[in-house]
């Protein structure tokens, strides 16, 4: 029987090139001259420490990883934006946590909004990911459709296209 997997995955050597791309640039911008500025990426947690100046360097460093991550062709909705916190050397610090794998909750939203739309396919939650299967090709890339049309808080691909 034919299946897919909807998945949200993140290409972590792609995040890596993203965040040396945006320091790169901070280098070169006019308005951070002489702000001490550090983006530390830890793969094995996802995480991206950022540390700047003051509140507005750090909303611009925001919208610098938003664009980075577009040119990089990832989703900027696998970031996670934490609390701005104050540092004790006057500084500012926030952590960008990167989001992989498919929430319970969205995995149950997906699954009712399959369902709805009356589609002859079975969707079925498997730990972070949703499986779809169904008899026809022409239905799964009926869902496929679906999903992209949709807007969920998280990026989703769709991998394992079996026949």
């Amino acid at each position: 029987m034919p299946s897919f997997d909807i998945v949200s995955k993140v290409d972590l050597q792609e995040v890596d090139n993203a965040v040396n791309n945006v320091r790169k640039e901070l280098d070169t911008r006019f308005d951070f001259r002489n702000v001490k500025t550090d983006l530390d990426l830890n793969r094995k947690d996802k995480v991206l420490h950022v540390v700047t100046g003051d509140e507005m360097k750090m909303r611009a460093i925001e919208e610098l990883l938003k664009a980075h991550f577009t040119r990089r062709k990832l989703d900027p909705k696998c970031m996670e934006f934490k609390e701005l916190e104050a540092t004790s050397q006057g500084r500012v610090k926030m952590d960008v946590q990167i989001r992989e794998g498919i929430s319970k909750d969205t995995a149950q939203k997906i699954v009712k909004l399959i369902k709805a739309q009356k589609i002859k396919v079975q969707a079925a939650i498997q730990d972070e990911q949703v499986r779809v299967t169904g008899k026809q090709i022409d239905d799964l890339q009926a869902v496929i459709k679906l999903m992209e049309e949709q807007d969920f808080d998280v990026p989703l691909q769709h991998v394992n296209m079996k026949r």
